[in-house]
């Protein structure tokens, strides 16, 4: 009895000792954010496709938002409702709705695009 002990003491410390990294790039790989000269159909709208087509596209209309193109999806930027909602802003209705927030990544990509001017390109 005591040799089975032994032997699964072992073999536990082998396990746990042959899946530990210590290695930070394994752990924590280094995923930058690229905010600069954020395009509207290469950067904004898969965003947009993933998380808000599915309630705001032009046959769904949740709310009355539509955010599917070009054309209805500036208004929201421009009057902060399309940040404030992503963002989850106080006076705001989260988005996505029922879902986890964006990713810090994507509010910011969304934000910088806003800033540069929400150029449709």
């Amino acid at each position: 009895m005591k040799e089975l002990r032994i032997i699964s003491l072992i073999f536990i410390i082998f396990c746990l000792t042959s899946c530990y990294y210590d290695v930070e790039e394994v752990l924590y790989p280094s995923q930058e954010c690229k905010k600069e000269n954020m395009s509207y159909s290469n950067d904004i709208v898969p965003i947009l496709s993933d998380n808000c087509y599915v309630c705001h596209d032009k046959n769904v209309r949740f709310g009355g938002i539509v955010v599917d193109n070009y054309q209805d999806l500036i208004l929201n930027a421009d009057n902060g409702v399309l940040i404030g909602a992503i963002s989850h802003s106080a006076g705001y209705s989260p988005m996505p709705q029922n879902s986890p927030q964006l990713l810090d990544c994507e509010i910011q990509k969304i934000e910088m695009w806003i800033m540069e001017g929400a150029k449709n390109n």
